[in-house]
C-alpha cells in the first residue's frame, strides 16, 4: 500500500479541509491521476495518485486533516480491471448495485429550451408547447428528471413560484464554513478594524473607450486572440496614476510605510469557494493585450478552482468591479494589507451638461476606499480624478501625458 498524504501548501497552513472524492472507494486509478479535492483557508487544490491502482479512501468528505495526514491509500500491486462489454440490446439492464439502467428506446422526448433541451412526456410536451412556457421553469417529478403532465398543470396554476418548493415552508439548514470563506471573514473584519478606511467617488464617461472596443474589438481579436475588455483600460490608467501618486500604491509595515515601484494589480474575482484576487505582476510593464490576457487566464483559473498560492500572493492595489452583476454604487473594502481599492461599477447611460448642452453619455460611478493612516484626502481625489482623465481620453494611456502637451513639452 502506498500512502496519500496531504502535502505542503504554504509555510503559514497547517490544516485543510476534504472537500470532494472525485474517485471512489475500490476503484481503480492511473497515476498522477486528480482522486480529490482539498481546501485550505487560502486556495482550493487537488490530490494526484502517486502510483496507479486500487485507491482506498481514508478521509471523508468535510473531514479536517493536518498536513501530512494520509488521506488515502493505493494499492498498486492490485491488476488493472479489464473493461466489460456494453449490452446493447433494448431491454432494461441491472447493475451490480441494482439500480436500472433504462433503454435509450424508452427514454422521453425532448422539449427544446433556450439552453437545449430536456425530457418530457409526449402530454407535457404538447402542453408547454400550446401554452408557450419555458421548459427550464417548471420543476420536473419524473424519473431521471423527466417533467409529467402534472408538473405543467402545476406550473400554470402556480406562476412565479417555485412548485418544488411546498407553501409557507419554515426549513433552514446548516452548512460548515469552509476554511476559504473564513479566511475571507476573517480578513474582511480585520480591514474594517485596523485600517482608517474611507471613500471618494467620481464618475466617467465611457464614451471614448466603448467607441474604441467597437471600433477595434475585431481586430484585436484576430491579432491577440483574447476580446478586448474594459479591465485592461482600468489596469492600464490605474497603474499611471499609482505612479504619480506612490501613496496609493504603498502600505504600512509596522512603524514604516514600504513604497513600490512596481504595481501589482490585484483582480477580485467571485469564484465558486469564495471571493479570491488574483495578482497581475508588475501590470505597468503589460500591453493592453498582456494584461487581457492575464485577466482571462486568472479568472479561469479561479472559477476552476485551479488557483495557486503564488498567484493570489502580494498585490500592491487592487481593483474591483461589480458592475459585472449590476451594482451602480457601493464602497469596495480594502485587501490589506494594500492601502486602497479601485471599484467599477455598472455603466448606465444618464442625462450630463457638456459644453451647456444636455446630453445623453454611458456613464460610470467610480469609487476608491483607502487607509486615511497613509493616503490623505488630496492624494485619494486627486488619484481618482487621473483614473478618471486618462480613461476619458484613452489616448494618454500611450504613455500617460496628452500627445499634444507632449509635443509641446508642455
Amino acid at each position: 500500500m502506498i500512502d496519500i498524504k496531504v502535502p505542503t501548501v504554504g509555510e503559514s497552513i497547517s490544516e485543510v479541509t476534504l472537500i470532494k472524492w472525485l474517485k471512489k472507494e475500490g476503484e481503480y486509478v492511473n497515476r498522477d491521476e486528480v482522486i480529490a479535492e482539498l481546501e485550505s483557508e487560502k486556495a482550493t487544490f487537488e490530490v494526484n495518485a502517486e502510483q496507479a491502482g486500487i485507491l482506498k479512501t481514508v478521509g471523508k468528505e468535510g473531514d479536517t486533516l493536518k498536513i501530512g495526514d494520509v488521506v488515502a491509500q493505493i494499492d498498486e500491486t492490485a491488476a488493472k480491471p479489464e473493461g466489460k462489454a456494453q449490452d446493447t440490446s433494448g431491454k432494461a439492464q441491472e447493475t451490480d448495485k441494482g439500480q436500472e439502467i433504462i433503454p435509450r428506446e424508452q427514454i422521453a422526448p425532448n422539449v427544446s429550451s433556450g439552453n437545449g433541451s430536456v425530457k418530457a412526456s409526449p402530454v407535457a410536451s404538447a402542453i408547454i408547447a400550446d401554452k408557450k412556457l419555458e421548459p427550464s421553469s417548471i420543476s420536473p417529478t419524473g424519473a431521471g428528471g423527466k417533467i409529467l403532465k402534472h408538473d405543467v398543470l402545476q406550473a400554470i396554476s402556480n406562476p412565479g413560484r417555485n412548485v418544488g418548493q411546498p407553501l409557507f415552508s419554515r426549513e433552514s439548514k446548516k452548512e460548515k464554513m469552509s476554511n476559504l470563506r473564513k479566511t475571507v471573514s476573517r480578513r474582511l473584519v480585520e480591514a474594517k478594524n485596523t485600517t482608517a478606511m474611507l471613500t471618494t467617488f467620481n464618475e466617467v464617461d465611457m464614451s471614448h473607450i466603448m467607441a474604441l472596443r467597437t471600433q477595434y474589438k475585431d481586430k484585436f481579436k484576430e491579432k491577440h486572440g483574447v476580446n478586448l475588455g474594459f479591465m485592461s483600460f482600468f489596469t492600464k490608467a490605474t497603474c499611471y496614476a499609482l505612479q504619480e501618486w506612490p501613496a496609493v500604491n504603498a502600505y504600512i509595515d509596522g512603524d514604516e510605510i514600504v513604497y513600490h515601484s512596481y504595481c501589482d494589480i490585484s483582480i477580485a474575482v467571485s469564484a465558486p469557494k469564495g471571493l479570491v484576487v488574483p495578482v497581475i505582476r508588475n501590470a505597468e510593464s503589460l500591453s493592453m493585450a498582456e494584461v487581457e490576457k492575464a485577466v482571462v487566464l486568472l479568472a479561469t483559473k479561479a472559477r476552476d478552482n485551479k488557483l495557486s498560492m503564488e498567484e493570489m500572493q502580494g498585490g500592491t492595489f487592487t481593483i474591483t468591479n461589480g458592475g459585472v452583476f449590476g451594482s451602480l454604487m457601493s464602497t469596495p473594502i480594502i485587501n490589506i494589507p494594500q492601502s486602497a481599492i479601485l471599484g467599477m461599477h455598472k455603466i448606465e447611460e444618464r442625462a450630463v451638461v457638456v459644453n451647456g448642452q444636455i446630453v445623453i453619455r454611458p456613464m460610470m460611478y467610480l469609487a476608491v476606499s483607502y487607509d486615511h493612516r497613509i493616503i490623505d484626502g488630496r492624494e485619494s481625489v486627486s488619484f481618482l480624478v487621473r483614473v478618471k482623465e486618462l480613461l476619458e481620453n484613452p489616448a494618454q494611456l500611450l504613455f500617460g501625458k496628452d500627445p499634444v502637451k507632449a509635443l509641446l513639452e508642455l
